[in-house]
């Protein structure tokens, strides 16, 4: 874990949707990252003026390339710029990765249930990654929160690890459209359905929700009522006041 800043280089940069991005970074040096983990990017102008905003790692891994997934926000000062313009071989000012408790180590010996609201499911993607590199049986599940499919990132790699990966569960609940063939009309997301498709409380999971504020607040408030103990829930939210519609 690193708090100095360094320069990392772009070596890919994959769409994810139309509004957002995966940029692969090569830090020399990195001695990996843990899953769930997070760097700042800190951005220059001409002028002296700075920017500096946060990002989860999307991957874990003990080399030196690292993943993040960024959504532009439409009066962003840095997103608009890291989705449209930075290309392969540019170099940016980064520090860390950091953080040490919203994450997942392959120690970890309890069952795991993630809830993603949005782009809130790039650390928890870091997770899954990281579980099925890792000889840890525990079982997983990820509920994921989308507006539409059109919205999801890392469509294809869950669709193929939901029906493939034996130590993990996906769940998809779409609010605003659905895929062509999908057996129920969208609709808001609500304790029942919630707790109908996450692991029961008797499972003892560790639990990661991660989204804007008022998802992961309402979606916490749900679970403490149903019985799931505080102790057991880490939450790690972003900036706006979307709620769980």
């Amino acid at each position: 874990m690193s708090t100095l800043w360094r320069v990392a280089e772009v070596v890919s940069g994959v769409p994810e949707t139309e509004s957002s991005r995966t940029i692969g970074l090569r830090v020399d040096g990195l001695n990996g990252n843990l899953a769930g983990q997070h760097i700042d990017i800190r951005l220059t102008a001409d002028d002296g003026y700075t920017a500096v905003r946060s990002y989860s790692v999307a991957t874990a891994g003990m080399d030196e390339i690292l993943e993040i997934t960024v959504d532009e926000l439409a009066n962003g000062e840095v997103s608009p710029y890291l989705v449209r313009d930075l290309m392969v071989g540019d170099q940016l000012e980064i520090r860390g990765p950091v953080g040490g408790w919203f994450v997942w180590r392959p120690t970890d010996p309890n069952p795991v249930q993630l809830i993603a609201g949005g782009s809130g499911i790039v650390p928890l993607m870091s997770m899954i990654r990281a579980h099925e590199a890792s000889e840890n049986p525990s079982q997983f599940r990820l509920l994921y929160s989308l507006k539409s499919p059109e919205t999801g990132f890392y469509r294809e790699e869950l669709l193929t690890l939901g029906q493939e990966s034996p130590k993990l569960t996906v769940d998809h609940f779409y609010t605003r459209k659905v895929p062509a063939g999908w057996p129920s009309a969208p609709k808001r997301l609500t304790a029942e359905t919630l707790l109908a498709n996450i692991l029961p409380a008797d499972a003892a999971p560790d639990i990661f929700i991660c989204g804007q504020t008022m998802f992961v607040e309402t979606a916490t408030e749900w679970m403490v009522q149903a019985g799931y103990p505080t102790g057991s829930i880490k939450t790690e939210r972003f900036g706006g006041t979307g709620g769980i519609r």
